[in-house]
């Protein structure tokens, strides 16, 4: 069913409207062609408001690879919804079976186009449960610090999760991490990853138990002057301004990242990536 109190009346309610209806297909889809149906509105308001994933512990996720990620690493959505475009699909009707117990919707492709959250949608979307990552720690980290633009955030969260860090810390300033911008950037990260959002970052870093790396322009150190083969936790600052004063003074290590080349910086989301992956190049993985 759909997170929050909406669940209920989507999912198993009679509809109020005469064009709501059942289809009968591979598997069987339950018809929706207006706006004001309760499951349209709950999926709207999760696929657009902050505060309604927070408040109901839930995302709304698009594509057939970010559903098939959540299948493999987590489990069953809430609920799916299909394109009548993309319903009769071989490779969507195979997702659908992979859920048995999830609630199944259709829409025609103008709805279905209103609700998806990105501009190039692939005909199937669902709401998911946002993994609760309370107890979790790792001695290999991120620390994300006002990382502001989607497509950034969720690129940095990808290059994390192939490199093999098991939590990243996103301090209060950071975009939402479970948006659906960049729960596409991310491309299936979010449900590899621990994602610890608001975090008080210089706190984690004085209680982090190997050494806590900052990249920024002004430092000496060369990132491949360093010995990264224990715990480590990168810091990434924020697009513009860097690493905060407070972040910079509490990390055992500064570091640059060498650019040869006549560009004055990188950006943050490859920063991070070449970070991660040189603590994978000195450990041999």
């Amino acid at each position: 069913m759909l997170c929050g109190p909406t669940a209920g009346a989507a999912a198993k309610a009679p509809s109020a409207y005469a064009n709501d209806q059942t289809v009968t297909s591979a598997v069987s889809l339950k018809f929706i062609s207006s706006r004001d149906n309760p499951l349209f509105k709950a999926l709207k308001k999760l696929g657009t408001s902050a505060r309604e994933r927070k408040k109901s512990g839930c995302t709304l996720i698009d594509g057939e690879h970010l559903l098939t990620a959540y299948l493999d690493a987590i489990g069953a959505p809430q609920t799916i919804v299909v394109s009548t475009a993309a319903a009769a699909q071989p490779t969507i009707q195979a997702l659908l079976r992979r859920a048995p117990g999830a609630p199944l919707a259709e829409m025609p492709e103008p709805l279905f186009r209103e609700l998806a959250p990105v501009q190039a949608p692939t005909g199937i979307l669902a709401s998911v449960k946002i993994p609760d990552v309370a107890a979790t720690a790792a001695d290999f980290c991120l620390f994300l610090e006002d990382i502001q633009d989607p497509g950034n955030l969720g690129s940095i969260l990808r290059s994390a999760a192939a490199a093999g860090a098991g939590v990243a810390y996103l301090s209060a300033q950071c975009a939402d991490a479970w948006s659906p911008k960049v729960l596409r950037a991310g491309m299936g990260a979010h449900f590899l990853l621990a994602i610890r959002e608001n975090a008080d970052l210089a706190k984690v870093a004085a209680e982090f138990p190997g050494i806590v790396v900052a990249a920024g322009l002004h430092a000496t150190k060369s990132l491949y002057d360093l010995e990264l083969g224990g715990a480590v936790a990168f810091v990434i600052g924020n697009e513009g301004a860097g690493v905060s004063a407070q972040l910079w003074q509490a990390a055992h290590e500064k570091i640059t990242i060498p650019m040869p080349g006549r560009m004055e910086s990188l950006n943050a989301a490859a920063a991070a990536a070449v970070c991660c992956f040189e603590r994978v190049r000195q450990r041999g993985s």
